[in-house]
């Protein structure tokens, strides 16, 4: 069962739990692909943050920063069920088959890849169904943030709920 959840955190110390959170229980994501995380929202709302934690949540020791002039970048990664970790920042982006000449078919396809892509809803039409979708955005104090998770499975939408009440 397919669920959606809002999580409020009130610094980057919060977004780290979450992306901790999430690296940790991927494997449960059974989609026979790539697991995919899109990240969307406002500048400043914290989406290279989350995928700074979450690589390192996953071991990567190597500086981690945007591609956004890059568009992509690849992680080594030495875990059980993943082999590579994608960054794809696609916010200059003009026309989504530009992905496609970066790999982008052949990365979604390998189950061994995580990716990580921010401004997604510039690529929206070219990405797999099967895909959590994290929508970041500024709450009502100056380091608030709202988290609406959306198409999380539910046993992952539980583990997040159970961590973040007790927290």
């Amino acid at each position: 069962m397919i669920t959606t959840q809002t999580i409020r955190v009130n610094s980057l110390k919060g977004i780290n739990k979450l992306a901790v959170l999430l690296a940790g229980n991927l494997s449960k994501l059974k989609t026979g692909k790539a697991a995919v995380l899109a990240l969307s929202g406002d500048l400043g709302t914290g989406k290279t943050a989350f995928v700074r934690y979450f690589l390192r949540a996953l071991g990567v020791k190597q500086r981690i920063t945007s591609p956004t002039f890059v568009i992509t970048k690849s992680y080594k990664l030495k875990t059980k069920n993943y082999k590579t970790a994608y960054h794809i920042d696609c916010y200059r982006i003009k026309n989504p088959r530009e992905l496609f000449e970066l790999g982008l078919k052949e990365i979604l396809e390998n189950l061994r890849n995580i990716v990580l892509i921010e401004w997604p809803e510039k690529v929206e039409k070219i990405l797999p169904s099967q895909i959590i979708w994290l929508n970041f955005r500024h709450g009502t104090k100056e380091r608030e943030r709202i988290i609406q998770i959306i198409k999380i499975p539910k046993s992952l939408s539980d583990s997040i709920k159970r961590y973040f009440r007790s927290n």
